[in-house]
């Protein structure tokens, strides 16, 4: 696991960090609804992006909550090529046109 601060990547486009979680096969786990844009952001094309949605101002226990409710949730199913949006008490999963055939 790596962290934009980690990676130096702070501040860059959204376009270019969707790019290189992609080049780098890294799932994208972020609280900026704009990754939440599937014509923008294709979640296809990536090893999955999760946006997670905390109810109000995102303290440490919401976010510790919405990551263990990601963790459980991949531990039932992959990610890979979709979009997750976690909210408290649920993951909403988005699906592309071919899933839905």
């Amino acid at each position: 696991m790596e962290t934009v601060r980690g990676q130096d990547l702070g501040g860059i486009p959204d376009e270019a960090l969707y790019e290189h979680c992609r080049r780098e096969g890294r799932c994208l786990v972020t609280l900026d609804l704009d990754f939440a844009d599937v014509l923008r952001f294709p979640p296809e094309a990536t090893p999955g992006i999760g946006v997670l949605r905390p109810s109000g101002r995102p303290t440490l226990r919401a976010l510790t909550v919405l990551t263990s409710q990601l963790t459980s949730a991949l531990a039932r199913e992959s990610i890979h090529g979709r979009l997750w949006i976690v909210e408290p008490g649920r993951v909403r999963i988005h699906q592309s046109a071919e899933e839905k055939e």
